[in-house]
């Protein structure tokens, strides 16, 4: 499917009306009586407001805490447009909500911190926590958002993730599984090169290592991340290669490159190193590192995915974080652990070998299939909140990471389906 462009008032247009902005609250009871209105508020409010004092965890029962995201930036790091601010950052926030709410069946708050102070950051988020059921940390810029997300996470009873970070990390994970398993390469075999070093850039390369990658290189700006160089913080250091490790060493052989940087940051001398069948992911957006069809050009033997949803193999957060956040919610979850975003990576890389459904085939004019320009399920699939949600579910569970011991994954799953048609 081809993206049609868009003009500038177009995009004003749509977000100026019917209402302007794209998110409203709306009800989930009536109030069309004398005694609805006792019941929704004064006097009846009192009753749930005394039986969550006695059990915090009541307020799952009685309002619509289970069911409700924090969308949260300082717009420090939006994506294409850089720090722009809090308040210029909402439009993408209240997207957000449009997506948790479109995909998953999630009601979203939007809320944009003015500040780019950590300990001020941490403060506010943590003082509205108890309204949520889950916080999603957007665009905010590394390496602060590490230490954020890390002291929420410690502090917080409820799943929080900075979906910078990790939603690209599961995507692409889940795409070079699949992409591995098409080229006959064995993920603990393979080399990894990644261009970039911010905040997904470390997030991808964790979790690459998770899955079983042993041999993975990483570039920022100055080149090779290596031994030899002074200028790295800790979150690069995890992945410094041997002193003196040259770009052209690196590229060499390697079995897969996954481009978080910008455009002509790699090219097609370094691609022309990679080994046989190479896996290539070029994710810059709106603009890849390196075009698809100039890497058709110079590696046709290649499997290549984008951050695009004009090329095949479209690595898109929206794939993720919904659906993440569905089944970690639904259960509980205290946090949003290892083991639940590598059963997201595990079950959208199972899902994109199932036969698709023919809407899906008709939205986008052609009939798709498992193979090098399907290696990831499309967001409009939407088995995606049933497979996912449910996996994400039963990790958390089966981790140790929330209170529930009971579960029926069948009957999570046929209730899934249920709520988005």
């Amino acid at each position: 499917m081809s993206n049609k462009s868009v003009s500038d008032q177009e995009a004003l247009d749509y977000h100026q009306f019917p209402h302007p902005g794209k998110i409203s609250v709306e009800l989930t009871t009536e109030v069309a009586t004398q005694k609805d209105l006792s019941l929704a508020y004064t006097p009846g409010v009192a009753i749930p407001c005394l039986e969550i004092q006695k059990d915090a965890s009541n307020a799952y029962k009685y309002t619509a805490k289970g069911n409700l995201v924090a969308v949260i930036s300082n717009g420090t790091a939006v994506l294409g447009l850089g720090n722009i601010g809090a308040l210029a950052s909402k439009p993408v926030m209240e997207g957000k909500g449009v997506l948790f709410k479109s995909f998953s069946g999630l009601d979203s708050f939007d809320i944009e911190v003015n500040t780019e102070d950590v300990d001020e950051f941490c403060k506010a988020v943590a003082l509205i926590s108890p309204t949520f059921g889950g916080i999603n940390l957007e665009d905010i810029k590394a390496p602060e958002c590490f230490e954020i997300e890390k002291r929420l996470d410690e502090e917080l009873d409820i799943p929080v993730m900075h979906d910078d970070q990790h939603g690209t990390a599961v995507i692409s994970t889940a795409a070079i599984m699949n992409a591995c398993e098409l080229t006959d390469k064995k993920i603990e075999d393979i080399k990894i090169v990644v261009i970039g070093a911010g905040a997904a850039a470390i997030s991808c390369a964790r979790l690459y290592r998770y899955i079983g990658v042993k041999n993975i290189f990483m570039l920022d700006s100055k080149g090779v991340i290596h031994e030899g160089r002074e200028d790295l913080n800790e979150f690069k250091k995890e992945f410094s290669a041997v002193a003196g490790t040259s770009k052209e060493d690196v590229f060499r052989d390697a079995d897969v490159a996954v481009g978080l940087s910008r455009p002509g940051s790699f090219g097609v001398e370094d691609i022309k190193l990679m080994a046989d069948t190479p896996i290539i992911f070029t994710l810059a957006n709106p603009t890849p590192e390196i075009f698809p069809h100039i890497t058709k050009e110079a590696r046709p033997d290649a499997i290549i995915a984008t951050g695009r949803s004009d090329f095949p193999n479209q690595v898109n957060n929206v794939l993720g974080f919904p659906f993440i956040f569905r089944g970690a919610m639904d259960v509980r979850a205290s946090r949003v652990n290892i083991e639940m975003k590598i059963a997201a990576a595990r079950a959208l890389a199972d899902l994109a070998k199932k036969e698709v459904p023919e809407y899906v085939n008709e939205l986008f004019g052609k009939k798709l299939s498992f193979g090098k320009e399907y290696i990831i399920p499309k967001p409009f699939d939407k088995r995606l909140v049933v497979e996912v949600s449910s996996a994400v579910a039963v990790a958390a569970i089966k981790s140790g990471c929330c209170a529930i011991e009971e579960f029926d994954v069948e009957e999570y799953k046929k209730e899934l389906a249920q709520r988005i048609r």
